[in-house]
């Protein structure tokens, strides 16, 4: 098997994964990708038997071949140790007839987190003595906070964070415009999320800028177009499975299914990895909110963003531009580079792209596609509240919707749901749909619910609120580039660089 990565749009790319990690982003606007990824598989009777971190050394192991076994280790320990309010990292709890894997028990209390505390010590051992890397995040909500977080005061890094603005919910905003630490940069933009990340990746090819910065800094990014983000999800997959063994709910060597709220795609496509790489999945249900254009390809298999933008109580799958499926095209093509560029140009150029009917089947073969609106969402978190005692966030509900769908074609099959967040970093929809009434003030909500509920509130979305506010930029989304050169000057050279790490 080859050791290096290569472009979804270049097949003669090659490049090493630190490399890859490091850059973030391939020159010629693809992303990076293992070719024949399901040549190498894990030894699943083995995996079963091991603890989160351990899986994880195996996982990472077999996907980031360039690293040593130190510097794995080193990574997977400085990201997991201490930063985890549950000692399984991602918890497996049953509710009614199906599996819920939470995601939320990081320190930003989102499902980012896993990746998010893993990719910037993997960055650590990607850059040589002299290199400083400004990471560019465009983010729908949790991304922001979890990528702060995780880069916060480490030394030659910067963070600079676009988030919409008024397009994410209160709890996400506070959380990204409190954050301390001397390199980290926030700015609402006046858009949409899809507006942040199509000129974040213009600036990662803007030649001119890359001048203005000189060979000392390179840009990269935290979204899961980054593999050393994409890479450490992959890992919980086989995780929960393990659980479902170790409980007595399936036998090794059975079939299970996963539905997965998706906004960006990585999360479902660290699934799919995962099957690549031996896990035995047969469907992987994925749903979307009101911008449904996934679901829509899914029965035509036309991708058309052609279409009316809703801001929806889900926010973080606000998104009509899924960066990842780039990378399922280019699998699912049997990883033909042309074919997948020619998609992307068609995508950039005129806002759609049709595959192949060959393409369409062989997706449909491993994904299941579907939607939820607003009501349904709202209707979800109640019905599950008031029936099995469980309390979802908005995008967990919107799978929950999407599940019970796809269950009435295959209702004998494990059923793990992916639960992304913390039901209180979107109080508010959650609080519509339990509460009879709900107060004005957010924080004021958080306590009702908890007091209804006794869910508790986390420490991290708890505190919150007594943290000065940082960052206030407010931008227009042609500005952005000017705001990253500026930022990056003040990050690296107008303040003394902490050594801490």
């Amino acid at each position: 098997m080859t050791k290096n990565y290569t472009s979804t749009r270049d097949n003669s790319v090659k490049i090493s994964a630190k490399q890859a990690i490091k850059k973030g982003f391939s020159d010629d606007k693809g992303l990076f990708v293992y070719p024949n990824l399901g040549d190498t598989q894990v030894n699943l009777k083995k995996l079963i038997t091991l603890k989160y971190q351990e899986i994880a050394q195996a996982v990472l192991t077999k996907l980031l071949p360039d690293f040593s076994s130190a510097e794995v280790q080193e990574s997977i320990d400085n990201a997991y140790r201490d930063s985890f309010d549950s000692d399984k990292i991602t918890p497996v709890v049953d509710v009614d007839n199906f599996h819920v894997l939470e995601l939320f028990h990081g320190p930003t209390s989102a499902f980012k987190d896993v990746g998010l505390q893993l990719l910037p010590q993997l960055m650590k051992h990607a850059l040589t003595a002299n290199n400083k890397v400004m990471i560019l995040t465009a983010t729908s909500g949790d991304t922001g906070k979890a990528a702060l977080e995780g880069f916060k005061d480490l030394h030659h890094m910067g963070i600079i964070v676009f988030y919409p603005d008024g397009g994410v919910s209160s709890i996400q905003k506070l959380q990204m415009v409190t954050t301390g630490g001397h390199n980290t940069k926030v700015a609402a933009i006046k858009g949409n999320f899809d507006d942040a990340q199509t000129n974040v990746k213009r600036i990662f090819n803007d030649a001119k800028l890359k001048e203005a910065l000189g060979d000392e800094v390179s840009l990269s990014s935290a979204n899961s177009i980054n593999i050393g983000r994409l890479i450490p999800q992959v890992v919980y997959y086989f995780d929960s499975y393990k659980q479902l063994v170790n409980n007595g709910t399936i036998k090794a060597g059975d079939k299970v299914n996963f539905t997965v709220p998706t906004g960006n795609f990585g999360d479902v496509l660290a699934g799919y990895y995962a099957k690549l790489l031996g896990l035995p999945v047969n469907k992987f249900v994925v749903a979307c909110n009101e911008n449904n254009v996934l679901a829509n390809f899914f029965q035509n298999g036309v991708y058309d963003r052609n279409r009316p933008f809703f801001q929806t109580v889900a926010p973080s799958m606000d998104i009509q531009i899924s960066s990842n499926f780039e990378r399922l095209l280019y699998y699912k093509s049997g990883e033909d580079a042309a074919y997948v560029k020619q998609l992307m140009d068609d995508l950039e150029d005129s806002g759609k792209y049709k595959v192949s009917k060959d393409v369409l089947a062989r997706i449909q073969e491993d994904f299941y596609c579907g939607y939820s609106t607003d009501d349904e969402i709202e209707k979800s978190i109640s019905d599950v509240y008031n029936h099995n005692g469980y309390l979802m966030d908005p995008h967990t509900a919107a799978g929950y919707k999407v599940m019970r769908d796809y269950q009435k074609l295959d209702s004998e099959t494990p059923m793990i749901l992916l639960s992304t967040a913390s039901p209180y970093k979107f109080v508010n929809a959650v609080a519509n749909a339990v509460l009879p009434k709900t107060a004005d003030d957010v924080l004021q909500v958080m306590k009702d619910l908890s007091t209804a509920t006794h869910v508790p509130i986390s420490d991290n979305l708890r505190q919150v609120w007594d943290l000065p506010v940082r960052h206030q930029s407010v931008i227009e989304k042609n500005q952005m580039s000017d705001y990253v050169k500026a930022k990056v000057e003040e990050v690296f050279y107008d303040n003394h660089q902490s050594s801490s790490n």
